[in-house]
């Protein structure tokens, strides 16, 4: 039992330290206050917070849902880098605000049903329920094994279905026009190894040259690598990307490389005199300076006007109204409004920003997003497809061409093989056959009525 014990201050008035035994049985202290009560009230708090904590304390049901997350079951609970970046925001936008103020021995599968409603009342995707419906369950686990809770509330409770929708697989003939937009040599050899390899973004975009063993005709490509790009407040160290010493599966696997391709990624390491520790594929350094603003800007009355916004009003061209109310984005409202900010700038109204690098703090990383916007969708426009397709095609590709689907596996680093099967009708004529069989049966034979 905690205790209080008196001691004059520097100006000779009574002083009082509450004082508290933690769970190991070593004293604490809980404060010094200016009466005996207050210390007594805080070294009496101090011991319900400890007794919060014991296991098979029923007290422990009685602390709420958001204290156990944030003081107990985060902090002590080992998840990726990038599960934890998850789980915080689906904690912080969707559990904790429904589920926080309430007492963790009463929260119950009822009030779990009523948080699913809400959440389809709330218009949340049916992806975005389960994947809330996840966390529930590892807190509640984790709750029941610790004797926090005597039941798991979020056992037997469904969330909606959510609609497994058939992939969009890149046919060899599309990926050759894509491949043709590509403009780029280093994102044209990224691209190729994708499609060719199936390794995973963050296998690819890690892959060093030490990886790669280009003795043979026939390449090797050890994959024992993997980088996640994250908040910098989720990084150890404040960073962008975190590498990883094992692959999604962990589990350290070989990949062969076609001749052409082992051909052509030695061609690169000796171009760019890479040494064993470099990336294979660096984020390509800017080879043009950024657009300056003109000097002199045209004259908005020769423009036009804008389209109309959402209020059907209309403003000049090559206005700052133009670009904010009237939300064009053409060159000249673009120019007109950077002239106006760099003015405001000029006159110490705003502050300038630094230009943002996007490999500032990635050590030659490839962004994902980066990728897709600014390389994969130009391509895609060039190429004049008309269609949204990924370069992750190799799993489809092999298995069209009859390729065994435990080889498939191996080589994706697949954990199961139903995984796999995934890729089985994933090709546009992957169901001929079946249509062929159909055709035979229905079509009448010689002869009948």
């Amino acid at each position: 039992m905690g205790f209080s014990r008196k001691r004059n201050g520097r100006d000779g008035k009574p002083r009082y330290t509450a004082y508290y035994w933690d769970v190991r049985g070593q004293e604490k202290s809980a404060g010094t206050f200016g009466s005996k009560k207050d210390a007594d009230a805080a070294w009496r708090k101090a011991e319900v917070e400890i007794a919060a904590g014991k296991v098979g304390d029923r007290r422990r049901g009685r602390q709420t849902f958001q204290r156990y997350v944030e003081q107990e079951w985060f902090p002590n609970h080992v998840i990726e880098a990038s599960t934890r970046q998850a789980y915080t925001y689906l904690l912080d936008r969707y559990i904790v605000p429904y589920f926080g103020p309430m007492r963790m021995a009463e929260i119950l599968p009822l009030h779990v049903r009523q948080w699913v409603l809400k959440m389809q009342a709330d218009e949340a995707k049916p992806p975005t329920i389960k994947a809330c419906k996840v966390v529930i369950n590892a807190i509640f686990t984790t709750a029941l094994n610790d004797q926090v809770t005597a039941l798991h509330p979020g056992k037997g409770v469904k969330t909606p279905a959510v609609a497994v929708k058939p992939l969009t697989i890149i046919t060899p003939e599309q990926f050759d026009k894509v491949y043709a937009a590509l403009d780029h040599p280093t994102m044209r050899l990224l691209a190729e190894t994708d499609i060719e390899t199936g390794l995973r973004w963050g296998e690819l975009t890690e892959a060093r040259v030490k990886d790669l063993d280009l003795a043979r005709p026939e390449g090797v490509l050890v994959v024992s690598r993997v980088v996640v790009e994250l908040n910098p407040r989720f990084h150890p160290d404040g960073k962008r990307f975190l590498v990883k010493d094992y692959p999604k599966d962990k589990e350290h696997r070989k990949v062969r490389l076609a001749r052409h391709l082992t051909d052509k990624l030695r061609d690169h390491v000796a171009a760019g005199g890479l040494g064993p520790d470099d990336l294979l594929f660096r984020y390509p350094e800017p080879v043009e300076p950024r657009r300056k603003v003109p000097e002199v800007l045209p004259d908005p009355e020769t423009l036009g006007m804008t389209d109309p916004n959402a209020k059907g009003r209309q403003y000049r061209h090559g206005t700052p109204s133009g670009y904010g109310a009237g939300s064009c984005r053409c060159r000249h409202c673009k120019d007109s409004m950077a002239a106006y900010r760099a003015l405001r700038r000029a006159s110490g109204k705003d502050q300038p920003r630094k230009p943002r690098r996007v490999d500032a703090d990635a050590d030659g990383h490839i962004s994902r997003d980066w990728f897709r916007r600014n390389v994969w969708q130009k391509a895609l426009e060039a190429s004049g497809l008309g269609v949204k397709v990924t370069p992750h095609a190799h799993a489809s590709w092999l298995v069209a061409g009859g390729a065994d689907l435990v080889v498939v596996k191996e080589r994706l680093g697949h954990g199961s093989i139903t995984t796999t099967e995934r890729y089985l009708h994933t090709f546009p004529d992957a169901q001929d056959a079946a249509i062929t069989a159909l055709d035979q049966i229905r079509r009448p034979r010689p002869g009948a009525a």
